[in-house]
């Protein structure tokens, strides 16, 4: 049986296909562990607010920040406030301008999986991308894909077991809202121990206790979070020259 071109170009795509899959699979499995499970509690302390299972398999499959969709959940109980919402996003998923501004020379050249890969971008899925020595025989693009592909999946089953089983198995979830609180904590302690020095965390906490005390324990992050982008902003080149001093 002879094959035409067309159909051995084919072919060969499907090959480099697989070929980027299996690769990229074995670098999301640690992520596929911390994804899921977290998934399902959030799945689950959105049943306990009083939601359907499709409303975390929803928001997990279109907003895909992990922080962020915990914040939400409370956001939908209370007045619209769409400035607030905004606002509050953004300063909690700020640091995404400059995981997509770092990676414009990854994602040059992969055609439109990069419409895909922008939106998918996450904290995992950067590390990986970021550090990971893609072998030769291996596509790029397709390599990067599955990574921000395989990591989003793993984020919506986790989501969608937790939605499903708290709607089905009722039990006293008193206390799971902790779970977001425990997400920051773990955080900024991993953060804690990865920087030799903490001037941005004792930053963090200082503004954000002082905004605290100044406009209350329901108005506070938005000014603790400008707060905090603005003095780490001026105080950024004073600190960088500092450390090159230092080395």
């Amino acid at each position: 049986m002879n094959l035409s071109i067309e159909d051995v170009n084919h072919l060969k795509k499907r090959n480099q296909i697989w070929i980027a899959f299996r690769a990229a699979f074995p670098y999301t499995v640690p992520i596929f562990a911390g994804f899921v499970f977290l998934g399902i509690a959030y799945g689950i302390y959105m049943n306990s607010l009083g939601f359907s299972a499709i409303y975390p398999i929803l928001m997990s499959l279109f907003i895909f920040a992990g922080s962020m969709e915990f914040v939400a959940a409370n956001l939908l109980l209370v007045a619209f406030n769409p400035i607030n919402a905004l606002f509050l996003t953004l300063m909690v998923n700020a640091r995404h301008l400059f995981y997509g501004i770092s990676m414009l020379d990854k994602y040059k050249g992969i055609g439109k999986k990069k419409l895909y890969m922008i939106y998918g971008l996450c904290d995992e899925s950067f590390s990986i991308n970021c550090t990971v020595d893609i072998p030769k025989n291996v596509d790029k693009g397709w390599f990067m894909f599955f990574v921000t592909l395989l990591n989003h999946s793993y984020w919506v089953i986790g989501s969608a077991i937790g939605g499903i089983f708290g709607s089905l198995v009722k039990f006293n979830t008193e206390g799971l809202d902790f779970v977001m609180t425990a997400l920051f904590v773990v955080i900024f302690i991993e953060q804690w121990m990865k920087e030799k020095k903490h001037h941005s965390a004792l930053i963090g906490v200082g503004l954000s206790t002082i905004s605290l005390f100044i406009f209350g324990g329901d108005h506070f992050i938005i000014p603790a979070m400008f707060a905090i982008l603005g003095l780490l902003t001026l105080i950024r080149k004073p600190m960088e020259k500092v450390e090159v001093s230092t080395i």
